[in-house]
């Protein structure tokens, strides 16, 4: 073992000399890995292609005492430190240049507590090990449309889902968390005990601790009736108008995507993907109304185990592509803006290129503004709030921001107002406010 330089919170970087790195390797049951080890590269590349960064070190947790380990040789030498649970990281975040990242990998277990309908399961699980588990049982909770997504970035910013129409975001079903402070402290939050962690944990983001187990409410989840059904790319104005329409008005047991995208063949299509969790004869006829429209090129809904419907947006989000998005929220869906999306989507230059409406579901909005740290919501039945994403080029980015320079953009969990009213409400906002004060009260930041 050589000295190693690494990067260091006040970006000056040190170097650690032989003698230290051993011992904390010989302090770690997982494996300590640097440039030099056959595994770095794998270990530190992300689901995005487009995240490069080399850290100096890759401590790759076998169990909670590692975690705690970790954080504290970073605290005693102030390097610069990031955290990798599933994995699928769209900014990168979870992958720091020249600093310490810290690896949940070897955190991925999922305990099924079938009398009490609860699951505890490790920082590094992914939802199709997490749904793996649960659906063992008929079980479920909400968690993401792709199936191997993180279990831990997704909950800790809210968690959409499928299931989010009757049981509330990933967020909203959390029963305990257990994190290793800033300082190297295990906490365990909850409803009573540390209620005010608990509250930011659910929606605040990961920036309080690293969290190495949630436990979770499950659900009873059959067969679902599922499915995507495609439309032509002349009708999509009125598809998107359709989809609009109908989710104002829908059940708790539906939640629904709508899409701009392209075929495998790259032809430009619209499609809107369903899912009903409840009595499929009931689904059938609430589904109706956007199957029979178009007629569309093709539906494929049809009675789905939960853990395929899982699946269904993994093939358009394969790991190690290239990806960059961007994301509104949005309480309603104008004409205008239809209109705009769909002139916009006709000119993306790459066949991947996708842009969708998630609808954050009905019980998610009912949840009240401040209760969580998932800001949001909008407490109004119907439609509620929906999320735009779009996976597109820059130039449509700016189309869009020209013709609606009002909206706030989402990116990473964070607020970036675009005019003064926003300014204002944003310095006004509780929970931002309740935050800010929420992180003055925990141990300093790594």
């Amino acid at each position: 073992m050589t000295d190693v330089r690494i990067a260091t919170t006040d970006g000056t970087g040190k170097v650690l000399e032989s003698a230290a790195v051993q011992a904390f390797r010989d302090e770690l049951r997982g494996p300590l890995i640097g440039p030099e080890d056959a595994n770095y590269d794998e270990t530190r590349r992300v689901w995005n292609g487009m995240i490069d960064r080399r850290p100096a070190l890759i401590a790759r947790c076998g169990g909670v005492a590692d975690v705690i380990a970790a954080v504290r040789f970073a605290r005693d030498h102030r390097l610069l430190v990031s955290v990798r649970g599933g994995g699928h990281n769209t900014p990168g975040i979870a992958v720091c240049e020249g600093g310490l990242m810290i690896d949940l990998a070897g955190l991925r277990s999922v305990h099924v507590d079938h009398a009490r309908r609860t699951a505890r399961a490790e920082g590094g699980a992914t939802w199709s090990e997490f749904d793996r588990e649960t659906q063992a049982f008929g079980l479920a909770t909400t968690g993401g449309a792709i199936s191997h997504t993180g279990i831990g970035g997704l909950t800790l910013g809210g968690g959409l889902g499928w299931l989010a129409g009757q049981y509330g975001l990933a967020c909203d079903n959390l029963v305990s968390v257990d994190l290793v402070t800033a300082d190297g402290t295990m906490v365990t939050a909850t409803a009573t005990d540390n209620p005010e962690l608990f509250w930011g944990l659910r929606g605040g983001g990961g920036n309080f601790g690293i969290v190495t187990s949630f436990v979770y409410r499950l659900h009873a989840v059959g067969p679902l009736l599922a499915g995507p059904v495609f439309y032509p790319f002349a009708t999509a104005r009125e598809a998107l108008a359709l989809y609009r329409d109908f989710a104002t008005s829908i059940p708790d047991e539906v939640n629904t995507v709508a899409a701009l995208m392209n075929s495998p063949d790259g032809d430009p299509l619209a499609a809107i993907v369903l899912c009903y969790n409840g009595d499929l004869a009931i689904g059938e006829k609430i589904l109706r109304p956007l199957r029979s429209f178009g007629p569309p090129v093709a539906d494929q809904v049809a009675p789905t185990p939960y853990r395929k419907v899982q699946t269904f947006f993994d093939e358009a989000f394969i790991r190690g592509r290239r990806y960059y998005f961007k994301s509104n929220f949005t309480r309603s869906i104008s004409d205008e803006a239809v209109a705009t999306l769909v002139e916009q989507f006709a000119t993306a230059p790459s066949p991947l290129s996708m842009l969708y409406f998630q609808q954050l579901g009905n019980a998610a909005n009912r949840v009240g503004a401040t209760e969580t740290a998932f800001s949001h919501v909008s407490g109004e039945p119907g439609i509620g709030k929906s999320r735009l994403t779009a996976a597109l080029s820059q130039r449509i980015e700016s189309e869009l921001h020209t013709r609606h320079p009002s909206a706030a953009r989402q990116s990473v969990g964070r607020l970036a107002v675009t005019t003064t009213e926003q300014i204002f409400s944003l310095a006004w906002n509780p929970v931002k406010r309740r935050l800010r004060l929420l992180s003055r009260d925990l141990p300093d930041h790594l």
